[in-house]
């Protein structure tokens, strides 16, 4: 008996040393868990930390004035100072506390310093970061700030008070994430907030409509590219008013996809591929489900009680934590102004004061190019050809380092006049791109919050350069205002989505679209503005080239369709209608299916077919959880996507994924030719049409 209770006690005092063994270590990509789990320093106090009741003050030291913060109900700080750099040095102090891992991972993966939290695995990512020119351009545009402007001061109070959190911290009250990558908080430097800004630029302002079109022209050849990547939506609701009371429908016939080049396609792939790989880092990530910001005012003669109404409507993506911090800041007799900014940045981004309120949707411009250059080396160059001459390529020596601190690889980033340059297969392409010129946005956002009018507000967004947004604007007065924010560069042809010939200054800009010729409106006659990334202008009231291959009208028609119903909006009709079920791409789509459907339904009966007509003819066309007209209708929609743009799957995935897939716009735009060569699956022997494919 005893020798049995001696080997039970024997074989728990092993498990006990062996458990204690591997809690105490790490072991691959797990956390040691031991400390995680630790009652007393572990997650439970992390968890304990993270709590605070409503009314809460929260005190910080080394303030020029007495700073209150309340926290209501929801959370969100009342910031309540005597001066402005106490005001920003507090929202720093309290956005730290709440959120401190997300903005070291954002401004990290703008910086390429990925590696040196997390390891090894991530240097790739920050070699894509560099190459881009993302910190190269932060440090330039930090270091031209003047000393003495309202965007330096704030950034400087800004990171003192994210400083004075980060010293308060004691290993046991680190984010759990840091526990998990057993890493820690580093000093917040006042450059930290360009470089989110930065990632802001990449998320919101890349675009890539000259490759899209070139893995397009790809298969399908150049004139098809053109027609299905269009400069202009055949579908025009634009954000400046054209003086319609309706959509307008400029349908074209197609052309039939031709014979492509498909060398191109590893080319334009390989750039795609290595964007989203440094996208997916991000809390923002464009070009998933859900993404679409809307926004609308109503000028005082179409409301209820007379007064503007303004309603933003920023959709980006679901993440938790959140892209925003919400907060409320008070400077009296200086400021008062509540909405939301990013983890990272002094001041409110999106909100209202007591005179104006304000919000953004993306412009989805083409703001950036690329070069095809030729170069003396193509394994190692150090030259690129200019106008019959060779230039010297500038060089930028990068280290890459681990979480010891260790260098784990090396690189040289080459950069012409036009911005960085990389090898892509045999091709060595350059960028220019707005986000990478000297700018100072933090200036505008900070003069806006403290715009008394429409007018002061517009004039504060002259400082934007980028990322191009849809600024929209209303103030006590009753003005309502929109403008698209930031530099449109004027290319050569007036066309950007195509690669250009490096070797000539004549493939470069020659400057930018005037601020007067951009798109915008104020208090239109039609009584109301609104914008949801679509094209922001009528191609029959500018030929300025601002963009290509845009996102389809539907929300935007959709909004100015009850817009133009109703001329006493309140603002309970206002928060209704920002949650409205309805849908224009149905309205537009569902007749034509079921025209075309009911007619091959009748050629060759078959029951299936009639009862999901029956099913799709009884939808009221609004979008409810339970609505399965909503989830036939979707599904529709995507097989007939999949099945008509067969010509652009990838010849080598296999996935079976389109190489670039065109808008729904254009695929209504097939649909009024029910004849075009696009219905035929070249790849099969049969002869296919619009009512087979439906």
């Amino acid at each position: 008996m005893n020798k049995r209770f001696s080997l039970r006690v024997a074989l728990a005092a092993l498990v006990l040393v062996a458990s204690v063994a591997v809690a105490s270590r790490k072991i691959g990509p797990v956390p040691a868990l031991g400390p995680l789990l630790d009652p007393v320093d572990g997650v439970w106090n992390i968890a304990k930390a993270a709590t605070r009741a409503p009314g809460a003050l929260v005190h910080i030291p080394n303030l020029k004035g007495k700073v209150d913060v309340v926290y209501d109900d929801r959370g969100v700080p009342h910031i309540f100072a005597t001066n402005e750099d106490d005001a920003y040095r507090v929202l720093g102090y309290v956005v730290a506390r709440d959120r401190l891992f997300q903005m070291d991972l954002q401004t990290r993966a703008t910086k390429g310093t990925l590696s040196e939290l997390a390891g090894a695995r991530l240097v790739s990512v920050d070699s894509s970061s560099r190459a881009l020119g993302l910190a190269r351009a932060a440090e330039a545009k930090f270091a031209a700030l003047d000393k003495n402007s309202p965007s330096y001061r704030a950034v400087v109070a800004y990171s003192d008070g994210v400083n004075a959190w980060i010293e308060a911290l004691k290993p046991r009250d680190y984010p759990m994430e840091y526990r998990l990558l057993s890493g820690k908080p580093v000093k917040w430097e006042p450059i930290n907030t360009v470089y989110f800004m930065m990632r802001m630029n990449l998320t919101l302002g890349y675009n890539d409509a000259s490759l899209a079109r070139m893995r397009a022209q790809a298969l399908v050849g150049r004139a098809a590219a053109d027609a299905i990547l269009p400069v202009n939506s055949p579908i025009q609701e634009p954000i400046q008013p054209n003086g319609l009371n309706a959509p307008r429908f400029d349908f074209a016939r197609i052309p039939a996809p031709g014979p492509g080049d498909t060398s191109l396609v590893a080319l334009a792939s390989a750039r795609s591929a290595d964007i989203d790989a440094l996208l997916t880092m991000g809390v923002v990530r464009p070009g998933v489900d859900g993404i679409g910001s809307n926004n609308w005012a109503v000028a005082p003669a179409r409301t209820r009680d007379k007064h503007a109404i303004l309603a933003g409507d920023p959709h980006l993506d679901l993440s938790l934590p959140s892209v925003w911090y919400e907060a409320h800041i008070v400077v009296p007799g200086v400021l008062d102004v509540a909405g939301v900014t990013f983890p990272g940045v002094p001041g409110i981004v999106i909100g209202f004061n007591r005179d104006a309120a304000w919000t953004f949707t993306n412009g989805q411009s083409d703001v950036n190019d690329y070069y095809a250059e030729t170069v003396d080396d193509l394994k190692r160059p150090r030259k690129y050809m200019l106008d019959g001459a060779w230039k010297p390529i500038t060089l930028r020596a990068e280290q890459y380092r681990d979480a010891s601190g260790a260098v784990i690889m090396t690189d040289t980033l080459l950069f012409t006049h036009r911005g960085p340059m990389r090898k892509f297969r045999d091709r060595w392409l350059s960028m220019r791109w707005t986000a990478l010129e000297p700018s100072d946005e933090l200036e505008g956002f900070i003069a806006a919050t403290h715009a008394h009018t429409a007018t002061e507000w517009l004039t504060a967004m002259e400082r934007m350069r980028a990322p191009i947004q849809n600024g929209l604007v209303a103030d006590r007065s009753g003005n309502i205002a929109i403008r698209a924010t930031g530099a449109y560069p004027v290319r050569p042809g007036n066309r950007g989505d195509l690669i250009f010939d490096g070797r000539s200054s004549g493939s470069d800009w020659t400057g930018f679209i005037p601020l007067g010729k951009q798109p915008g409106a104020v208090n239109p006659a039609q009584g109301f503005l609104a914008s949801a990334n679509q094209q922001p202008i009528d191609p029959k009231q500018s030929s300025d080239y601002l963009g290509s291959d845009w996102y389809p009208p539907w929300r935007a028609m959709r909004i100015n369709q009850l817009l133009r119903a109703d001329s006493a909006w309140t603002p309970e009709k206002i928060r209704s209608m920002q949650t409205d079920a309805g849908s224009a791409r149905v309205d537009a789509f569902l007749p034509v299916i079921l025209r075309v459907a009911n007619a091959e339904n009748a050629r060759h009966p078959d029951d299936k077919l009639s009862e999901a007509l029956r099913v799709l003819s009884a939808w009221d066309r609004h979008y409810s959880r339970n609505s399965t007209q909503a989830v036939l209708f979707e599904q529709t929609m995507s097989e007939l996507q999949r099945r008509t743009w067969d010509e652009l799957l990838d010849p080598k995935s296999k996935d079976s994924s389109f190489v670039t897939s065109p808008a729904d716009a254009i695929l209504l735009e097939l649909m009024s030719d029910s004849s075009n060569a696009w219905w035929d699956d070249r790849r099969t022997a049969a002869r296919e049409d619009e009512a087979t494919i439906v």
